[in-house]
């Protein structure tokens, strides 16, 4: 069965991609930011797991995108690594790195309701 193949879940599908892409660009962001920190040496795993969840993103919108047959097992992982890097977002202080935990989160959300 199509996954667009209610309004519901087309409109679903939208949310999950516009969450997507916003957690894409806010990692990057986060990753730009850790990388200017005086710190940097400590952030490196954690620039990582940024730029991991950033790509993993990335491809689960590109998978909705052409309405590949394997959405849902993308979802899946894709919220399953937006979750770790929330986790690893919330280790650091900085508001950067707080605001990219919710937008991890967010995401992760968005794609668990899409897998579902």
């Amino acid at each position: 069965m199509s996954v667009l193949s209610t309004p519901s879940m087309k409109a679903m599908m939208e949310q999950c991609m516009e969450a997507c892409l916003k957690c894409a660009r806010v990692c990057e962001e986060c990753t730009s930011a850790c990388l200017q920190d005086p710190d940097v040496q400590t952030r490196i795993k954690f620039v990582q797991a940024l730029r991991d969840c950033a790509d993993v993103c990335l491809q689960a919108a590109s998978f909705m995108g052409h309405n590949s047959r394997f959405v849902q097992q993308y979802v899946e992982l894709c919220a399953t690594i937006c979750e770790a890097c929330a986790e690893e977002c919330e280790t650091f202080k900085d508001t950067y790195c707080q605001e990219c935990a919710r937008i991890c989160r967010e995401c992760a959300e968005a794609c668990r309701n899409m897998a579902s």
